[in-house]
């Protein structure tokens, strides 16, 4: 029965939404659409029994938003107009309406017929930053033309810092190429290594070694990498470090029998003066007494990589007392003991490619050879006093030469200013007669332009850095000083003068003085004898301490004495022998005795009296 009725109103549900459906599009009208379709929903929710499908969605009208907004901003920018207009009234007695802030007032320096650009200027101007700017660059500019026209400005002597080598002759100076680290070595066989970023005022090295024991070092350079330091000594042998002062190579020695110093793999006889290759970071040269120039590789520590062999007018073997490369390091230069300046093509080591037979004078061994930075001229330092410039072109007389310059040093060295306008030497005193001075020539006139007093030795090394633009310089007392300019130089030693020394920790003192002894302590007390009868009798069986006599021997014999009664053969023959003690008191019968015997059988004296 249920089934039945539960079909029939679904059929009847069918019937009566279909016949609704086709009435409604029927009698549709575009205006009254909404009102259908709000009538089909009610008809459609009462068949189904239920009041509505839930909220409808909300409706706006745009149009209506849009034009209220616009309505309103007018009315806000029309508000805000008329308290513009009442300030403006207010402020200044013009008729004219300003929209916005006020104009400042203009600056009574400038002129009224500029024409100006931009922006209004604020009050209290007086003049662009710009201008200011342009106004220092153009001091600066003023003042580099100065220093340009005036190469004694660059000099960098305001200040100085004093590092203790030790007591002997600086002989050697090094600055790696970022300035960072100096080496210095002397007449002492030490080699200090020197750390401007690491050291505090106390000016203390931080290393010391002696890597060629009891030789004076001659020479000392960075390569162009700064990782390795070549040591030049006294010896025979160069040696190659590295940063930190530990061996990376020794040069081999060579054969001192040959004749040919060219077949030997190295040097025979003390060298005098070594450098590295400009370009090349593995290739270093040296110079001997033996009479040749070598270059080494850094890789090939065999044997030499070539050998210039300096030769007099003659023809015969002189000795070169210092060496350089070109800047283009395609030019090996040497100074010979006859005084002469012989160079040769870095790859032909045949034949000279340039030569002057009486640079100095002969016997008078040349100090330092060395080229200025455009590659154009070579400065010389003799020994017969004079500094002398060269142009290689025209090798056969100076450009210039300076006189009066004395040196007691074979290893005194001159320098290029970083400008090449400068040339720096020193001069050497005796004991207690002046001071060392630092003397400074014009390249291009040679006129002495300036002098530095330095300390009452001689002045015997000089080292101008171009990237700190500071002076090194070796003393012969010890000492190695740095001038500088805080102004004109960089780093180096002005990294260390602005720290202050390291507090030394100071030990604590004790409010009580006690003394220890550690023999005093339980586990280091002797045991105590706990009678003092049986330490006597310890004592008295001890010979040393008892001072007892040796008792007689009894027995086979001990110690290497032999007993009274021995048992054996020894000891018996020993016995009867040191029994037998027959002695006649009258020598005349003890001889009588034998008279009668020597009669009847004269065998001893009588045959010898017979003939």
């Amino acid at each position: 029965m249920a089934t039945r009725w539960q079909s029939f109103m679904r059929l009847k549900y069918r019937s009566s939404f279909r016949g609704h459906s086709l009435s409604n599009f029927q009698n549709m009208d575009p205006n009254k659409t909404g009102h259908a379709s709000d009538q089909s929903d009610g008809d459609m929710a009462s068949v189904m029994g239920f009041s509505g499908f839930g909220k409808k969605a909300r409706t706006f009208d745009l149009d209506a938003i849009f034009e209220q907004t616009r309505r309103t901003a007018i009315e806000r920018s029309q508000q805000v107009l008329g308290e513009r207009k009442k300030e403006s009234s207010s402020s200044s007695d013009s008729d004219s309406e300003l929209i916005g802030p006020p104009v400042p007032k203009q600056s009574t320096g400038l002129d009224e017929d500029d024409d100006l650009v931009g922006p209004p200027l604020p009050p209290g101007y007086r003049g662009s930053t710009a201008d200011v700017e342009e106004d220092d660059d153009d001091e600066d500019v003023q003042d580099d033309d100065d220093d340009v026209s005036n190469p004694l400005k660059k000099i960098p002597d305001t200040h100085e810092i004093t590092l203790q080598h030790g007591c002997k002759s600086v002989s050697a100076l090094a600055l790696d190429p970022s300035g960072a680290r100096l080496v210095t070595g002397g007449y002492d066989f030490d080699v200090r290594f020197w750390d401007f970023a690491g050291m505090d005022a106390a000016l203390n090295a931080f290393r010391t070694i002696q890597p060629c024991e009891c030789h004076q070092i001659r020479s000392l350079q960075y390569s162009i990498t700064g990782d390795v330091i070549l040591v030049v000594s006294g010896n025979a042998q160069a040696k190659v470090l590295d940063r930190d002062g530990f061996p990376v190579m020794e040069c081999p020695k060579g054969d001192q029998y040959i004749v040919d110093m060219a077949n030997t793999k190295g040097h025979t006889a003390m060298l005098n003066s070594g450098c590295w290759h400009p370009k090349i970071k593995d290739e270093f040269m040296t110079c001997s007494n033996d009479g040749t120039v070598r270059t080494w590789d850094l890789s090939s520590d065999k044997k030499h990589k070539m050998c210039f062999k300096p030769r007099s007018l003659q023809g015969k073997k002189v000795t070169p007392t210092c060496c350089t490369y070109s800047r283009d390091g395609k030019l090996v230069a040497a100074g010979c003991q006859d005084g002469s300046i012989q160079i040769w093509d870095r790859n032909l080591s045949v034949h000279t490619k340039f030569h002057c037979r009486q640079a100095h004078d002969p016997g008078t061994d040349p100090s330092c050879l060395t080229f200025s930075y455009d590659g154009k001229v070579l400065a010389s330092r003799g020994g017969d006093d004079t500094l002398k410039t060269w142009d290689i072109r025209n090798f056969k007389k100076p450009l210039n030469v300076a006189t009066g310059l004395s040196t007691f040093f074979p290893m005194t060295d001159c320098c290029f200013s970083p400008d090449d306008k400068l040339l720096v030497t020193g001069t050497s005193v005796k004991k207690d007669q002046g001071n060392g001075k630092l003397v400074f020539f014009d390249r291009a006139t040679f006129q002495k332009v300036y002098e530095i007093e330095v300390t009452n030795a001689s002045v015997v090394r000089c080292l101008w850095h171009p990237k700190l633009n500071q002076i090194m310089v070796g003393t012969g007392n010890g000492l190695a000083k740095v001038y500088y300019d805080p102004v004109k130089s960089h780093r180096g030693a002005m990294l260390c003068v602005v720290k202050s020394k390291r507090k030394e920790r100071q030990a604590e003192t004790l409010t009580q003085d006690y003394i220890i002894t550690p023999h005093a302590l339980p586990m280091f007390r002797e045991a105590r004898q706990r009678s003092t009868k049986k330490q006597l009798e310890k004592d008295r069986l001890d010979p040393l301490k008892s001072h007892k006599p040796e008792p007689p021997v009894t027995g086979p014999g001990r110690g290497g004495r032999v007993a009274a009664h021995g048992g054996t053969l020894s000891s018996f023959i020993v016995k009867n022998i040191a029994l037998d003690k027959t002695d006649d008191s009258n020598p005349r019968q003890a001889i009588l005795r034998h008279a009668k015997e020597a009669s009847e059988n004269p065998y001893w004296v009588a045959p010898a009296y017979s003939k």
